[in-house]
C-alpha cells in the first residue's frame, strides 16, 4: 500500500484519548478483544467509550450520537444518587453524628484515660495532640465508632435474631469500605457465622441501623438477594423498603472517614 493510500484512511480511536461529541466528553478505552462499541457512566459521572481496535473516529461519534439520550439519562441518575460524603476537620466544634444525633468535637489538652476519643456531656472529646495529626485523629474517631457501635449493636442482635428465628452470629464493627454490613457463613461453627457492620453505619438513626442488622441476619438463612430473601426480611420488617430507600438517601451524605 502506498503512503498516499495510508494517509487517506480515516483516523482510528486511540487508547487514553478523549472524544467530544455534541457537548459530551468521553475517555477512550481500546481493546483488541472487543467487537462492539460500548458506553460506561463512571461513579464520578465521567463517560467512557469502549472501542475495538482500529475503529474510525467518525464511526465512534455516530455511535455516541445514537445513544446520547441514554447517556444523559444515566448521568442524571448518577448525579442524583452519587455520594455526597463530606470531609471533616479535626477542629473545635466540628459536628459528628452518632445514632442520628449530632455531637460536637471538643479538644482538650490531654486525655487522662489514654483513649483517643470519649463521649462526655454531648461532646466528643479528643486531645489537641491527637487532633494535630490527621491520621491519628481519624484512627481515634474510627476506633470510637467501632467500640460504641459494637456495644450498641450487641444489644440489638439477640432480639432481632429471635424475631427472625435465626442463630445469633458473631458480631464485629470495622471498616467495610462503602458497605454498611456483611455476613459470612462459618461452616465450622454449625452455621453460626459472623456479621460485620461498617463503622459509618452508626452515624445513622437507630431504625436504619436496625434495618441493616435485620438485612444481614436474613443472610443467615438465605444467601444472595432473591425473592425469598426479601420475603423473609419483609416478614420481620414489613416496612423494609421504606427503610432501604431512606438508607440509600441518607447514607450517601454520611462521613466516610475523609479528613480535610
Amino acid at each position: 500500500m502506498s503512503p498516499l493510500a495510508e494517509d487517506s484512511r480515516p483516523p482510528a480511536m486511540a487508547e487514553g484519548n478523549f472524544l467530544t461529541v455534541d457537548g459530551l466528553e468521553l475517555r477512550v478505552r481500546v481493546s483488541g478483544r472487543r467487537r462492539r462499541f460500548a458506553l460506561t457512566v463512571e461513579p464520578d459521572t465521567s463517560l467512557t467509550l469502549h472501542t475495538p481496535e482500529g475503529r474510525p473516529v467518525a464511526e465512534a461519534e455516530d455511535f455516541v450520537r445514537v445513544h446520547r439520550a441514554w447517556l444523559v439519562d444515566k448521568v442524571g441518575l448518577r448525579e442524583a444518587t452519587r455520594p455526597l460524603n463530606p470531609a471533616k476537620r479535626l477542629t473545635e466544634g466540628e459536628v459528628f453524628r452518632y445514632l442520628g444525633r449530632t455531637y460536637r468535637l471538643a479538644l482538650v489538652a490531654e486525655q487522662p484515660t489514654g483513649r483517643g476519643v470519649r463521649l462526655i456531656a454531648g461532646h466528643l472529646i479528643m486531645s489537641e495532640e491527637t487532633a494535630a495529626d490527621p491520621g491519628r485523629g481519624r484512627a481515634a474517631l474510627v476506633d470510637w465508632y467501632c467500640r460504641a457501635g459494637q456495644k450498641w449493636a450487641s444489644g440489638q442482635l439477640q432480639p432481632w435474631a429471635a424475631r427472625m428465628a435465626v442463630a445469633e452470629p458473631e458480631l464485629d464493627v470495622r471498616d467495610l469500605g462503602s458497605r454498611w454490613g456483611s455476613f459470612r457463613h462459618d461452616n465450622g461453627r454449625a452455621g453460626r457465622g459472623r456479621m460485620s457492620l461498617g463503622w459509618p453505619l452508626f452515624q445513622l438513626p437507630m431504625h436504619l441501623v436496625d434495618y441493616v442488622v435485620a438485612h444481614e441476619l436474613a443472610h443467615v438463612r438465605i444467601s444472595g438477594h432473591r425473592a425469598d430473601f426479601w420475603r423473609l426480611l419483609g416478614q420481620a420488617l414489613p416496612e423494609y423498603q421504606e427503610r432501604k430507600n431512606e438508607l440509600d438517601e441518607l447514607g450517601r451524605r454520611m462521613w466516610m472517614g475523609e479528613i480535610a
